[in-house]
């Protein structure tokens, strides 16, 4: 397997687009994307666990009953949620997409992210699809930057692998940099490859990876309400279609986390007001459930993200952060040690400061990406959650965000 250009085009039979069409009043900043296969695809995805959810989620459920699908429509600047109309809004997207391409509204997921709770017109949208679709090819960085609403870099990544002596290709795009909390947190991903496998397994896969990757990155602790990551798999790759599992689902499963996993850490690098990754590696804990929460609770910790921005190696706070996690663990053997490119350095042996130069774990902690290790000695469990540091440039992001 190996890393590749070309995004969501990187794979045989996409295309896709993305215009300013009027949503947002800065004419400088993409606002409505499209991603089309040249055939119906299998597809699945995942939602937000917010209660309160976006209109486009409702819509794209629906469509998505029978596991096919052909098109993603996504605008940004209004996410379509408790507003006015929005199902009609939403469905009326898919609508637009039918009128001119030919692609049925049912076989189209939707997706909006923006500020929510404003009421949204279909006239902008309408207004620019004919420039849309007219510019549909291998666009993927116009499709990105119009789907990034605080984003500061475009987040894309693809593979090529090999499946049944094939050739194939799964890439994706993703937007998130501020709501993103575990549990499918405003990101938005989307997914496409040219692999033949079914929906039910398509699905499967999917499931089984966000666990692992999206539900493991926090930027600021709040979850979204529009949160979606969907895949779609047109089979044009020509491999036996994957219907079970074995040894190829395992090597999509593979290809799958390699873009997953890329994808999130970009998301928690571009935090809003970011300034350093964080990943936080739990190992050593009694079953990979136990490392996951308590991963999850260090990467969300206020206190912890506040002295990551600081370059303090405060490593109390780590400890505290895993004490209020809710997991089962022997909290007086607990190891942490900071890394970076600048080296590395052990802060804290069971759960006891061990005496360290101050100087190099500042200096460690300097890096704009930092691991925080954390070992246990009870067991094979693992897990890697990632985030961010806290800053003022978050409060400032954020203070007039819809203003």
């Amino acid at each position: 397997m190996k890393y590749i250009e070309g995004g969501v085009c990187a794979a045989t039979g996409y295309r896709a687009n993305g215009i300013h069409c009027g949503i947002r009043k800065n004419r400088t900043k993409r606002d409505l994307a499209l991603i089309v296969s040249d055939v119906r695809a299998a597809a699945a995805a995942v939602y937000t666990t917010n209660k309160v959810y976006g209109a486009p989620i409702t819509v794209t459920r629906e469509n998505l009953k029978d596991g096919y699908a052909r098109a993603v429509i996504c605008n940004s600047g209004n996410a379509n949620t408790c507003a006015p109309n929005g199902i009609e809004i939403a469905q009326g997207m898919c609508k637009l997409v039918e009128q001119h391409t030919g692609i049925p509204a049912s076989d189209v997921i939707v997706a909006s992210t923006g500020v929510i709770g404003q009421a949204m017109s279909l006239e902008p949208i309408a207004a620019g699809m004919t420039e849309l679709t007219a510019g549909l090819g291998d666009n993927h960085l116009e499709a990105e930057l119009a789907i990034m609403t605080t984003d500061t870099v475009p987040k894309e990544v693809a593979v090529e692998f090999t499946l049944d002596g094939k050739t194939v290709r799964l890439g994706g795009m993703a937007k998130g940099s501020g709501m993103i909390h575990p549990n499918m947190a405003t990101m938005l991903i989307f997914l496409t490859t040219d692999a033949a496998i079914s929906h039910a397994m398509l699905q499967r896969a999917l499931d089984l990876d966000v666990p692992d990757s999206f539900n493991m990155v926090s930027v600021d602790g709040d979850t979204s309400t529009n949160d979606t990551c969907c895949i779609l798999a047109n089979g044009l790759a020509g491999n036996t279609e994957i219907i079970c599992e074995g040894a190829d689902f395992d090597v999509f499963r593979e290809a799958l986390a390699a873009v997953t996993t890329k994808l999130s850490r970009m998301l928690a690098k571009d935090g809003e007001g970011a300034t350093r990754l964080m990943t936080c590696i739990v190992d050593g804990a009694g079953d990979k459930a136990t490392a996951k929460v308590l991963a999850k609770s260090v990467i969300g910790s206020a206190l912890v993200k506040s002295m990551l921005f600081g370059a303090d190696a405060n490593w109390g706070r780590v400890l505290c952060a895993l004490g209020y996690s809710g997991a089962e663990f022997d909290a007086a053997h607990v190891d942490v040690a900071f890394r970076s490119k600048k080296g590395e350095i052990l802060v804290c042996r069971d759960s006891v400061e061990i005496g360290f130069s101050e100087e190099k774990a500042a200096e460690i902690l300097r890096d704009d990406d930092i691991d925080i290790l954390v070992t246990l000695h009870e067991g094979n469990g693992t897990a890697t959650a990632w985030g961010c540091d806290l800053t003022y440039e978050y409060v400032k992001i954020n203070g007039d965000y819809r203003t």
